[in-house]
């Protein structure tokens, strides 16, 4: 999130782990923008933060050219700011999903040519592998379902590298521990993300933002030792888009 308050720090961290691959988190709704809000009238409230209602914000990005422009505007500066640190854009994704809109996913794939976007997140889940780790659960696919499926042949036709599955939806806030160890053995063929929101501690900012989610669990469940042994013994291969997609292309 170029635009969020500690963006600085995970630029600098970053800088300090080469191998980690860093990508594009857009923020259109919920949060705040990067360019200055007399700029963008259309897209902030009076606080000067996005629209929180994902519904309403996609109705005005849809049906108003004006909005529309402004729209790719911000996008535009989201991706000059990542530009700026220097890092490698590893992959590009919208906060709450919002490039499942038909106008923000185009937005950003005419947008990201002319900043070398090669891999987009595809929020796709399949119900199977969670049935199968978590029998005594209920998992059922998402009504959105045809606008993933929508967003994936619209990527790919751009050239674009997607992931095949994206595992934390059903427990996002909740990818602890327990609940990875049981669903790595189920993970499907093909490049699977699994996503977290770490955090070393919790704060009144998080608990806002994120109520109930369990951020120091969910960082426990990234370092834990049983789940890296677990990965090697089932020949799981680790890394990020940019890697998947570099060996892709090199097929």
């Amino acid at each position: 999130m170029v635009g969020g308050p500690a963006a600085a720090d995970a630029v600098a961290r970053a800088r300090r782990l080469p191998d980690l691959r860093v990508g594009l988190h857009l923020v259109l709704v919920d949060g705040f923008p990067t360019l200055p809000c007399a700029e963008i009238p259309g897209l902030v409230r009076r606080d000067g933060r996005f629209d929180p209602n994902m519904g309403r914000a996609g109705i005005r990005f849809f049906a108003l050219p004006g909005v529309r422009r402004q729209l790719a505007m911000e996008i535009r500066a989201q991706f000059e700011a990542f530009h700026a640190t220097g890092l490698l854009l590893d992959h590009v994704n919208a906060h709450k999903h919002m490039h499942l809109h038909p106008t923000v996913a185009r937005a950003i794939i005419e947008i990201g040519r002319d900043y070398r976007m090669a891999a987009v997140r595809v929020p796709f889940e399949p119900v199977e592998p969670l049935r199968s780790a978590f029998p005594d659960e209920r998992h059922s696919a998402p009504l959105y379902r045809p606008w993933i499926e929508w967003l994936r042949r619209r990527l790919k036709r751009a050239g674009l590298f997607v992931n095949d599955h994206l595992f934390g939806l059903a427990w996002t806030g909740g990818m602890v521990e327990a609940r990875l160890l049981r669903l790595l053995p189920h993970l499907p063929r093909g490049v699977s993300e699994i996503y977290f929101h770490p955090a070393t501690v919790q704060s009144a900012a998080l608990s806002a933002t994120m109520p109930g989610y369990r951020h120091e669990e969910e960082l426990a469940a990234l370092l834990s030792p049983a789940a890296k042994s677990l990965v090697g013994n089932l020949g799981i291969r680790l890394g990020g888009y940019s890697d998947f997609a570099t060996r892709a292309v090199t097929k």
